[in-house]
């Protein structure tokens, strides 16, 4: 891949991003890590609105942030004195700007560009289950490109009885469907794989979003073609500067794979694969290939880059675990959390909130502990329950203003529970990197604070 400079550029997998802030890590004494931790993952809301691209965000100024006595009751607030803005002032909605603060959010060390890289959604600021478009997490490998739609065309060949050369129109003439499912990176919660890293909800679960998807599945496409017998696995192509492509099964794409034009009631962002881009529900996100150009079919894998020399793991004997693409059950807590914690908050009735997730269908349960882990309560789920989809939960106790360690552990409804720290390190060693989904703790201090803590048993 060549960039405007045509020189060659090095695209690199999010294990090598993770390895590169280990080593980071590693090399700074403990007690300087929360400073440097700070410096690398918070920013103003300035910088913020730069990133993401958009002049609606502005940073507040101190005198705007404060209370005014004379808009509290029993005064009639200013807002309700004078006439508000036009209702069409903004033809394309906007937030608050007191919401000038939830964007997404970059480490601006962790690669050497912002091309091959990846943001955060803050789930910290988010409420329910579905994550707006502007916040859904981005990961690259060429950087975001922009496709003109009546140029767009999807090739589909191989072991079909019919190849064809599809437009986006003619992709919108079959029936389509439209359903709700989270998208996940392979590496999120990657951070945490060795120890405690970085102190923010955000970057430790980050690489997670929730959205509902409208596109065509890929069995009636190939109900109208023809796929041969033969047919065992498809490649799929994209068509940005890394061509990333994947192999993926046959009985995956048979399932519930889709072809999507529209996420969230309006058409796909270019961030997340406009025009069209695979959809995998539950399965890892490299292989759900953005800004799609061509879909193989074939009797064999194609064992490509991206699933061999990168997202695989190393194991304690030697070999490498390939083709490990389903997410297994997995949770954390979004409040309290480092970005929001209890500070100011006097002892009394207190919320746990947070999310949970599985790749091989619904949730069943999810359980938290206030005292890491030793004795653990049942949480209630407060969200609708769909297959690999993000579910909501809470739980509600008295806080005597002592310090906790909390955490949560869901259950699907395959019976598995996510699984301690301790225990992924048992079963996979220390090099693994992907599918981290050990159960996640927080340190609440007596003050309120909240730090990222990890727990290792014996």
């Amino acid at each position: 891949m060549k960039n405007d400079k045509d020189q060659q550029v090095h695209s690199p997998t999010t294990a090598e991003m993770i390895q590169e802030v280990a080593k980071q890590l590693e090399d700074i004494p403990k007690e300087e890590r929360r400073d440097f931790l700070k410096r690398g993952v918070a920013f103003s809301v300035g910088a913020a609105a730069a990133m993401a691209g958009t002049g609606a965000l502005t940073k507040l100024d101190a005198e705007e942030c404060k209370v005014d006595p004379e808009n509290l009751p029993p005064h009639i607030a200013k807002w309700g004195k004078a006439w508000g803005r036009d209702v069409n002032a903004y033809p394309y909605g906007l937030p608050s700007k007191y919401e000038s603060n939830v964007v997404r959010r970059i480490v601006p060390w962790l690669t050497a560009d912002q091309k091959a890289s990846v943001s955060f959604t803050p789930w910290q600021d988010l409420e329910g289950t579905i994550v707006p478009n502007g916040l859904h997490f981005v990961r690259c490998h060429g950087g975001v490109v922009d496709i003109n739609p009546v140029e767009w065309r999807l090739m589909i060949h191989g072991l079909v009885e019919r190849p064809v050369i599809l437009t986006l129109e003619d992709l919108k003439r079959y029936p389509s469907v439209t359903r709700k499912h989270f998208f996940s990176c392979p590496a999120n919660s990657a951070m945490e794989a060795r120890g405690p890293g970085l102190n923010s909800l955000q970057i430790t679960h980050g690489m997670l979003s929730a959205s509902e998807y409208t596109g065509v599945e890929l069995k009636t496409i190939l109900a109208d073609i023809g796929l041969k017998p033969e047919a065992k696995w498809m490649f799929s192509e994209g068509s940005d500067p890394a061509s990333v492509g994947r192999s993926v099964p046959i009985e995956k794409v048979l399932d519930d794979a889709m072809l999507v034009y529209a996420m969230n009631g309006e058409a796909l962002r270019p961030e997340n694969g406009y025009p069209v881009r695979l959809l995998l529900p539950g399965w890892e996100g490299v292989i759900q290939t953005k800004w799609l150009r061509r879909l193989k079919f074939d009797d064999k894998a194609w064992w490509v880059r991206e699933e061999t020399t990168k997202y695989t793991e190393l194991l304690p004997s030697g070999k490498a675990l390939m083709f490990n693409w389903v997410f297994e059950s997995d949770s954390v807590i979004t409040s309290p959390c480092p970005e929001r914690g209890w500070e100011g908050q006097k002892p009394g009735r207190m919320k746990l909130a947070g999310i949970a997730w599985s790749g091989k269908g619904k949730i069943k349960s999810v359980d938290v502990t206030l005292d890491g882990g030793k004795t653990w309560h049942e949480a209630t789920i407060t969200s609708e329950v769909l297959p690999k989809m993000v579910t909501r939960f809470e739980y509600y106790f008295d806080w005597d203003g002592k310090p906790l360690i909390i955490g949560s552990r869901s259950t699907d409804e395959t019976g598995y529970t996510q699984p301690e720290q301790q225990q992924l390190m048992d079963a996979r060693g220390t090099e693994f990197v992907y599918h981290r989904n050990a159960i996640q703790y927080w340190e609440v201090k007596a003050n309120g604070e909240v730090n990222n803590v990890q727990i290792r048993r014996a």
